[in-house]
């Protein structure tokens, strides 16, 4: 659930609808040291010439901390040029502090084991404010490495779902917070789910 046009008054809200971005790809890496900047990685989706022809591409990089230390990465893409004055054009060329402010995630076991749902939740994260992000804003793209192993609470929260990850469904939404009338309703950027993912299938780097 998301932030309808009334929120600021009833706190009323809606069910989310389609997502405004499409999903790309999504890539599983596993890594021996944290991996920031994948977008620059001369192998990159980002770098190839279709990517580069795109008006704007989201990169989300949940950087994972275990052993090995996993990437996950989530390429999102827009058809269209970003309104530079609307709230997806301030945040993408917005201040660090500005995006740490609004950027949100949702998630949501879909199906797993009642305590890895218990720890996950179903609120509505702000990541910028509970772990480390990292942004990269050049071209036609925006990365955020959000560092998950900076958060002591996260890193443990995320060590339960390793230990369950190949049993269980979990969608992710990800969106900006709107805090001001003018801005609502909200609007999903982008989703995917994640389904019985295998430590085994990450691919090093």
């Amino acid at each position: 659930m998301i932030r309808g046009k009334t929120y600021l008054t009833d706190y009323h809200k809606v069910v989310g609808g389609d997502p405004l971005l499409e999903l790309l790809a999504v890539d599983w890496f596993k890594v021996n040291e944290r991996f920031d900047s994948v977008a620059l990685h001369p192998k990159s989706l980002v770098q190839s010439e279709a990517a580069k022809k795109l008006p704007f591409i989201l990169v989300i990089n949940l950087q994972v901390p275990a052993k090995p230390n996993y990437n996950l990465v989530m390429y999102y893409a827009a058809e269209r040029p970003v309104n530079k004055d609307s709230l997806l054009g301030r945040f993408i060329d917005g201040t660090d502090a500005y995006r740490d402010a609004r950027f949100k995630l949702i998630p949501s076991i879909v199906e797993g084991y009642w305590m890895v749902k218990r720890a996950v939740g179903t609120k509505a994260c702000l990541l910028g404010k509970a772990v480390t992000c990292n942004y990269l804003r050049q071209d036609n793209f925006l990365e955020i490495d959000v560092d998950i192993g900076s958060s002591s609470v996260a890193r443990s929260i995320i060590g339960l779902v390793l230990g369950y990850v190949t049993s269980i469904v979990v969608d992710l939404a990800i969106l900006i917070e709107a805090k001001e009338e003018k801005e609502l309703p909200e609007y999903i950027l982008g989703t995917v789910r994640l389904n019985r993912v295998n430590p085994d299938s990450a691919v090093s780097i």
